[in-house]
């Protein structure tokens, strides 16, 4: 049997902190996993589960969106994928008896990190309004309470329905469908907090807001541009198609504001001399200011351009659309205002330069540390016009590669969770169901929090994730959340998002991606999008933690049912029993779904068309790619202040918590530490080892304050600091966001220092 969950919460403010590491992964990450996993599940469920991760005939990892090759490992994992599945596998349980003895005050008193380490919730659990804890309840009782409340609205619009990305595309489809049907497109989900400035310039620039790129270019480029990202914790499995690249010519550079150790060495562990000796990744480090970006690859457009014979000029003229209007701005740009912008220096950014012209296929490869500022979309708008020039999109081994974390945070949205769905989505809607869908916008994260806030939304219902703890200004969401009428967390363990209900609370425990899903129809599978489009099944191999469990496409169906009624003719019933009648749903409503169930019979499954990938065909307005000229903007910091960004630990995936170190950064025990430069601490009088509290200033006086936070001198950007999010996400204004994407500007928070006891 696995150990016990902790019995207490343990200290989470006096880390341990010992230098940085200079290399990822190797001998010291197979012993982490080993010990995590066998922690949680046991030495023989370990066994029989990391075998099956990522296996063409196993279980998608509900880590992150990485894609796998056709020729596959048999450990297809990483460490932290690992960490997610032993945590879904858990032989832990939290039964109704648990939540008699936690009344809600008590679970809110606790840590994220507590909170998911007591295991897998078995039952149906339902706050009462006015009640002190939760207590057991009947599916059927469930479904009449949110069938209550849904059905009392004075509108549809006052209804929420938010996804987390490890939803599988089955399930997304029914959400949606059920909440149209309904009568709202309230879809907000977790894309609107990460890549949606992505989605925002990628369909304005080349007509498709996914990425570009397959793994197989990965492996033929002779450049890869890695921006804002940290691979070697948040896509671990990464670092293997970087090596491969490398390893057949490809030049690296990283452009980040922290040095990370993934990058500068990656030691594999899939092979005996990759775990001792290791190779180094990174050719170029670029350590930028934070938000420097845009300025960065702005000047490198100006000098692209200056270098005869740089522009692939018939690429240009084919296929390419207001490229005079960029060439004036990218002419305009300043060496003076680039290097105050970035940080560097002109050796440097010359130097990538000289890189750049030599490659004839190049990658630029990005996460949240681009996607996260209120400058965001004009930022990736900038990185495609580098592109663009050189012809880098539409040709092997080149092109835009967002990566996405969560897995299927991508199917979800190509599924149709989106609030501002296209007309062509909805009129294919229409006419295989029957029913007239809602054309207005609904609401994205922002705007719901705000809805909720201002009463103008009163039931909120998640699948997955952690609400409370991924979005922005805390304080501001929580009381939110608290003005509900209802709110409903579908979920397979505890987190925040538990303790914080509105008048009347429900937890719907569900099927995780490792778990057997067997139906009236037999055993089921279900399918995920990665981040580079490729579709494929996924086959849990698990008996469920509990035999009260349904499986998430279930509880929609039968949520539709108890709320629309007979009035509904959608065939909800038989989507519940075979899956297969959904995709042959999906089939006749999503582009480049046709013979769904055929193709995912296929080992590995199938790639998604890509007009701009496969035909260099721009499905934009122009009918061309679009080269983009905006004013060229940076973040612009006060005297004693620092420019903040958030981050994950090593042992964290979003806002899962799996331990309390970090390794690659030489934090132990504990994770409210805020990394400043060496130069900057002491500056301000910062201590290495003192305790501070961060303030965070935004406009118009606007202030949100996180205490107690150890100083840790780092080698972090001149002008920058890093702390850990979720415990950081309260210095970020709900209104503080992206321009056009609306994504919180997690990534740019100026702060200043007041200095604790």
């Amino acid at each position: 049997m696995a150990s016990k969950p902790p019995a207490g919460d343990p200290v989470q403010d006096a880390p341990l902190v010992v230098d940085p590491q200079r290399a990822a992964a190797g001998i010291h990450a197979i012993g982490h996993t080993l010990r995590i996993a066998q922690q949680q599940m046991g030495v023989l469920r370990t066994a029989q589960t990391l075998l099956k991760v990522n296996q063409k005939d196993g279980f998608d990892c509900p880590g992150c969106a990485w894609p796998e090759g056709d020729k596959r490992h048999a450990a297809e994992f990483c460490e932290n994928g690992a960490k997610a599945v032993a945590e879904e596998a858990t032989l832990r349980r939290v039964t109704p008896d648990f939540f008699a003895a936690h009344p809600l005050a008590d679970l809110a008193s606790r840590s994220g990190y507590w909170l998911g380490q007591q295991g897998r919730i078995t039952q149906p659990m339902y706050l009462p309004e006015g009640a002190d804890r939760y207590e057991a309840v009947t599916w059927e009782r469930a479904f009449a309470i949110i069938a209550q409340e849904l059905t009392a609205l004075a509108s549809p619009d006052e209804a929420l329905f938010y996804t987390s990305g490890r939803t599988s595309n089955e399930a997304a489809f029914l959400l949606q469908l059920f909440a149209r049907e309904f009568g709202t497109n309230n879809l907000p989900d977790c894309s609107n907090m990460c890549h949606e400035s992505s989605g925002s310039a990628l369909t304005e620039t080349i007509g498709i807001g996914k990425g570009s790129v397959s793994l197989e270019d990965l492996h033929q480029a002779d450049l890869i541009i890695v921006a804002g990202q940290n691979p070697g914790t948040n896509h671990p499995r990464m670092l293997n198609a970087l090596e491969q690249a490398k390893n057949a010519g490809a030049k690296i550079i990283s452009v980040n504001p922290l040095p990370e150790a993934g990058l500068e060495r990656f030691k594999n562990p899939q092979t005996p001399l990759g775990m001792l000796k290791g190779v180094a990744l990174n050719d170029l480090f670029l350590q930028i200011r934070i938000g420097g970006d845009q300025a960065l690859f702005r000047l490198l457009n100006k000098l692209i351009l200056e270098t005869p014979g740089a522009v692939d000029e018939e690429f240009v003229r084919e296929h390419t659309h207001g490229y005079e209007e960029f060439t004036a701005a990218a002419r305009a740009a300043d060496w003076d205002e680039t290097l105050a912008a970035t940080g560097l220096d002109r050796a440097a950014i010359e130097r990538a330069l000289a890189m750049i012209l030599a490659s004839k296929r190049t990658i630029v490869c990005w996460a949240m540390g681009l996607t996260q500022h209120k400058h965001a979309v004009p930022t990736i708008r900038e990185v495609v016009n580098f592109l663009l020039l050189r012809g880098n999109i539409g040709r092997p081994g080149a092109g835009v590669c967002p990566v996405r974390g969560h897995s299927n945070v991508q199917g979800d949205r190509t599924m149709g969770i989106f609030e501002r769905p296209s007309p062509a989505f909805l009129d294919a809607l229409e006419k295989e169901f029957g029913f007239a869908p809602p054309r207005h916008h609904g609401f994205d994260v922002v705007r719901s929090i705000r809805a909720l806030r201002d009463g103008e939304a009163k039931v909120f219902f998640a699948m997955g994730g952690n609400f409370v703890s991924a979005t922005p200004d805390t304080e501001v969401t929580e009381a939110a959340m608290r003005r509900a009428r209802l709110t409903v967390h579908v979920s397979t363990k505890l987190n925040r998002s538990h303790a914080v209900t509105g008048a009347r609370a429900l937890i719907l425990p569900t099927l995780g991606r490792t778990d057997k899903d067997v139906q009236a129809g037999g055993r089921q599978v279900v399918t995920v999008e990665d981040s580079m489009g490729m579709v494929h099944a996924s086959r849990g191999n698990l008996t469920p933690a509990s035999p009260h469990l349904l499986s998430e496409p279930a509880i929609v169906a039968r949520l539709a049912r108890a709320v629309l009624g007979p009035r509904s003719l959608t065939p909800w019933e038989d989507f519940e029993k075979d899956y297969a009648t959904i995709r042959d749903r999906i089939a006749r409503v999503v582009p480049g779904f046709e013979d769904f169930n055929a193709k995912i019979g296929r080992p590995g499954g199938f790639t998604l068309p890509h007009a701009p990938r496969d035909e260099r065909r721009f499905p934009t307005a122009t009918g061309k790619a679009n080269f983009t000229a905006a004013p060229v903007e940076f973040p612009k910091v006060p005297a004693g202040r620092l420019l903040l960004q958030t981050l994950r630990s090593h042992d964290q995936y979003n806002t899962t918590i799996y331990g309390l170190d970090d390794r690659y950064r030489g934090i132990k025990g504990g994770r409210r530490v805020v990394l400043v430069h060496p130069d900057d601490a002491r500056e301000l009088g910062l201590a290495d080892g003192s305790y501070t509290d961060l303030v965070s200033e935004w406009k118009d006086g606007v202030e949100r304050r996180a205490a107690g936070f150890r100083v840790v001198h780092y080698p972090t950007a001149r002008g920058c600091a890093a702390a850990y999010y979720p415990e950081t996400n309260v210095l970020v204004p709900l209104d503080s966001t992206a321009d056009t994407s609306n994504t919180p500007a997690s990534k740019s928070v100026i702060v200043r220092f007041e200095h604790g006891e």
